[in-house]
């Protein structure tokens, strides 16, 4: 039924997980260069210091979403595809757009027995 990535970004630069428009950039940057499709405006929700942003995309392929939390200079991502992809190097741009310092990437086959 599709694949999940389940995303943990540690020692993140908390300037670049409290801003919207970086991780505007890096949603854009996963959606092309996995030639996926929006299926409608993104939601975007910036939380008061010391609090971070939480972003939620619905694709035709099923949804991507992030939270992060800049005091503790960390993020989780979300991506679910229903469709085939190939796997995105969450690690390389993660430390180039976050400057994460260790990334965990689970893979996930959903509704497979």
């Amino acid at each position: 039924m599709g694949t999940e990535w389940v995303v943990d970004a540690y020692g993140c630069d908390p300037e670049a997980l409290r801003s919207r428009a970086s991780l505007v950039a890096l949603f854009d940057r996963v959606i092309h260069e996995l030639d996926l499709r929006r299926a409608g405006e993104p939601v975007w929700r910036l939380f008061p210091e010391p609090g971070g942003v939480t972003g939620l995309q619905l694709l035709m392929e099923s949804h991507l979403a992030c939270h992060t939390f800049p005091e503790r200079a960390f993020a989780a991502f979300n991506l679910y595809c229903c469709t085939p992809r190939t796997a995105w190097p969450w690690g390389e741009r993660l430390r180039e757009a976050l400057g994460a310092q260790r990334v965990e990437v689970r893979e996930i086959r959903r509704g497979e027995p």
